[in-house]
């Protein structure tokens, strides 16, 4: 019996420029892509990842194994995509620290600091609270599906080997911050009402009673009525945060 090899380049390659596209996706995907998980772990899973993919589209990929020049540019290109998509869905928990930051100066809770996990730097307390529910979330409903389908869907968008059109690029980023800036202003926005009148309240007291001490009443004052607010507010906010993330993904995805 013969066995041909032949076929075991091309087919090496192929491997390797789907893994290119799911590694550099894997390395940004929220949850996934954090600085406090192993970059073992993110490998193991990309190469989990590449090896379902890889029989579903290798026939997309027509690799010239007699020239190591159009091997690299298609390599690059796949990682260029991999980034625009892992950002994509990474750009979608800006929103949660946007709203944080907001919140935590409404609050007077805006100088209270620590290191953000998923980010590796500092950031306002209530700000990587939001964003470690956000996460936690994505992965107890099953969200994170939908970046695995988005990443399938992908070769439908962009194929390999078509040259990806900077202004598309531009375009997706441009969109992606907007939103995520409009959806960090639209969570908080019952705190910039809650700030509003209570700094209000505050200024007429001052004005009635100019002997007391305002600022030592209004601030643990404010903190306190601050964590009500969220308590009341934090289901219906990370309610629209899924559904601002699960139209993310369906919008990375093509019509069926």
């Amino acid at each position: 019996m013969r066995i041909d090899v032949s076929l075991l380049p091309a087919l090496a390659a192929a491997f390797m420029l789907v893994f290119a596209r799911v590694g550099a996706m894997v390395m940004l995907l929220p949850g996934l892509g954090e600085t406090n998980i192993p970059t073992r772990v993110k490998l193991s899973i990309a190469l989990l990842l590449t090896l379902i993919i890889l029989p579903l589209h290798r026939s997309a990929y027509h690799v010239d194994m007699g020239s190591l020049a159009p091997l690299l540019v298609l390599m690059l290109h796949e990682i260029a995509i991999g980034i625009v998509l892992g950002a994509t869905a990474r750009v979608t928990l800006s929103a949660l620290q946007v709203a944080g930051s907001v919140i935590a100066q409404q609050m007077g809770l805006g100088f209270v600091t620590s290191v953000d996990p998923t980010q590796g730097q500092q950031g306002v307390l209530v700000g990587n609270f939001l964003t470690m529910l956000g996460v936690t979330l994505l992965f107890a409903t099953d969200s994170h599906h939908l970046v695995i389908a988005a990443l399938n869907d992908s070769y439908a968008i962009f194929s390999p080997g078509e040259t990806v059109s900077s202004g598309d690029v531009a375009s997706l980023a441009t969109r992606a911050f907007a939103a995520a800036f409009r959806l960090g202003l639209q969570l908080s926005g019952p705190f910039l009402v809650f700030g509003l009148v209570f700094n209000i309240g505050l200024g007429v007291l001052a004005r009635l009673m100019p002997q007391m001490q305002v600022y030592f009443v209004g601030v643990p004052l404010s903190i306190f009525a601050g964590f009500l607010v969220l308590a009341v507010v934090l289901t219906a906010m990370m309610g629209t945060f899924l559904d601002y993330f699960i139209g993310v993904m369906h919008q990375m995805m093509p019509l069926k």
